[in-house]
């Protein structure tokens, strides 16, 4: 990887992690980017905040999660790594602690195959099927083999008590994503209680949802 190509992916992160953070998608220093470089993978570090982490802040691992160059990563990337190798096709993973994601991953009684209805169209096209993964503490290595099995038919999770991992191609196409996602947690919790119409199975179906 070329350093111009190095730096167009760093960039890319920090606008990402300023998108995110300035819209209310992550706060304080929860939530963390990644982006599939030749070199590796680069990931926001340890302990930063998406408002103010810059390109030089960034840490580069492999695809095992092992900490190759820059400062320590963030102690869910291998989560990010995981989630890589089961997706050869996607260029980047986008984790956070969006509000009505969490509120629903804290929620009882869930469909654990499919958290959330597909309310919208485009729920169902840039999302699709969103499972649930059981509570694993956060930085707890215990979590990566399900995550890399359930990332191998599902480019988007929601962690029990804890938030939304997407992955996608792109870094947009994961950020599209996860705001679908979160756009959607967040009519779930508005209509809790009102009878709701959402897609029939074959209305979602015939918009191809990613896998």
């Amino acid at each position: 990887m070329t350093a111009t190509e190095r730096d167009q992916a760093a960039a890319d992160i920090i606008d990402a992690a300023r998108s995110v953070f300035t819209r209310g998608l992550t706060h304080g220093s929860t939530g963390n980017i990644s982006v599939r470089t030749a070199d590796g993978i680069l990931v926001t570090p340890t302990g930063s905040s998406l408002g103010t982490v810059e390109a030089s802040d960034l840490s580069l691992i492999d695809d095992r999660g092992v900490h190759l160059s820059g400062p320590r990563p963030s102690k869910e990337a291998f989560l990010h790594a995981a989630v890589l190798r089961a997706r050869p096709g996607a260029g980047a993973v986008v984790h956070t602690h969006s509000t009505y994601s969490a509120a629903v991953s804290c929620m009882r009684d869930l469909d654990t195959d499919n958290v959330l209805p597909p309310l919208t169209a485009y729920y169902a096209m840039r999302v699709g099927r969103l499972p649930l993964l059981p509570y694993h503490a956060p930085g707890d290595t215990g979590l990566e083999a399900l995550a890399e099995a359930t990332a191998a038919r599902r480019h988007a999770m929601l962690l029990s008590n804890h938030g939304p991992v997407v992955a996608g191609e792109s870094l947009s196409v994961a950020l599209d994503a996860l705001e679908e996602l979160e756009e959607t947690a967040k009519l779930v919790i508005i209509l809790r209680g009102l009878p709701v119409n959402p897609l029939t199975a074959e209305q979602a179906a015939a918009l191809g949802p990613q896998a």
